[in-house]
């Protein structure tokens, strides 16, 4: 299978007005370069190029999970950007630079982990030229110093597919297929689950729960047996108990076709014999799908270094973060799990909690860490797991 790169998108357009998205999106699409046409304009997304109607030689596939824009769905956004390789950072260029939400965006991507960022800056067929080009520069204002400063602004009109093609050519120069290490042993996050079976389905023909994510390490094949974890919450007694679950891998699903073998990087679609009741409306996301006895251990608390934010990310008046106290909840961000957790310990530095759904993580995972201001959560600092 040819190198699969995952991107993801973040969106700051004025979504309340359309319908909020509330769950992440994702799309594959390849990458084909024309051998006819000159630098950034041989890029295509089809077999035969838009300009000259040439044969074009394919370079790779990508994999797309579109994350909501809007402020009230951080939680979901950072599950997003949590599993890709890269990151287009989208900004409207009929309004002003920065938005709150972009703010928190640009803040979510450092936090994450992301180094390769290409902006977008788009709708630029509705402004003027002198709009479009005061816009550009409210962007470069912004990014620097930041993670994205050397990241190059493509303006784009993708109503119209103007400079998709330049957009293309950024994501092959800055946003390159990461090596991978197939050695060891395989590890997906997830991030949605489903039942894929249509109502009235009669017993004997209902298939499998079925998973979605990417994976981190390792490839996977059909017939291997696999391990979720956290897996499946049961209250026993007051206290939530997760139950880690077993099942087998029955097909796979990457860069748009069936597969025998899934590898690293992308975005995919792992069949399974488990109750589809349990994966249904994504039930699964946050857990780690991967070999029987290599997965990371359950948390129940959380124990961290920690870096606090001098302001709050994504607040319109840039307000102070004031001081963590013991018991205070707050919301941390684990891979593609989420959790909110009772603050038992804080210090300068140094964070412990305990967490109302337990957890998978290692000594050395990032955390973001927010806090309910205003009835939404708000990114407040990043810690990292310390035991």
């Amino acid at each position: 299978m040819q190198s699969l790169t995952g991107i993801w998108a973040s969106r700051h357009s004025e979504e309340l007005k359309r319908g909020i998205t509330i769950k992440l999106g994702y799309a594959d699409t390849a990458i084909y370069k024309c051998i006819k046409c000159d630098d950034q304009e041989c890029y295509c997304t089809s077999p035969k190029c838009d300009k000259c109607e040439s044969e074009t030689e394919f370079q790779r596939a990508i994999s797309f999970v579109d994350s909501p824009g809007h402020e009230i769905l951080m939680a979901t956004m950072l599950s997003g950007a949590a599993v890709m390789d890269g990151a287009l950072l989208v900004i409207a260029a009929d309004e002003k630079c920065p938005q709150p939400q972009t703010r928190e965006h640009l803040a979510a991507v450092d936090i994450i982990g992301i180094k390769k960022i290409v902006i977008v800056q788009n709708k630029i067929d509705i402004v003027s030229r002198e709009d479009s080009i005061r816009n550009f520069n409210e962007i470069k204002k912004f990014v620097k110093g930041s993670v994205a400063e050397n990241a190059p602004i493509i303006p784009v009109s993708a109503q119209h597919k103007v400079n998709i093609d330049a957009l293309l050519s950024a994501m092959e120069k800055y946003i390159q297929t990461p090596e991978r290490d197939l050695s060891k042993p395989p590890r997906m996050y997830i991030l949605r689950s489903f039942d894929v079976n249509k109502p009235g389905t009669q017993v004997e023909d209902l298939r499998g729960g079925v998973i979605g994510g990417s994976i981190i390490q390792g490839k996977f094949k059909v017939g291997d047996e696999v391990e979720v974890k956290p897996g499946l919450p049961i209250r026993e007694k007051n206290k939530l108990v997760m139950h880690e679950l077993f099942t087998e891998i029955v097909g796979l699903h990457a860069g748009g076709a069936a597969v025998e073998e899934a590898l690293p990087g992308g975005l995919v679609g792992i069949g399974t014999t488990l109750d589809p009741s349990i994966t249904k409306s994504d039930g699964l996301v946050g857990s780690i799908i991967g070999k029987p006895g290599t997965l990371p251990p359950v948390l129940n608390e959380l124990t961290m270094d920690v870096s606090i934010f001098k302001t709050i990310v994504g607040s319109q008046e840039m307000e102070k973060v004031e001081e963590i106290s013991r018991g205070e909840t707050l919301l941390f961000n684990v891979g593609t799990s989420k959790t909110t957790g009772v603050v038992s310990h804080i210090s300068k530095d140094r964070l412990e909690a305990n967490l109302s759904i337990p957890i998978c993580g290692e000594r050395g995972d990032r955390v973001a860490i927010s806090r309910r201001i205003s009835g939404r959560w708000r990114l407040i600092g990043v810690g990292v797991l310390s035991g």
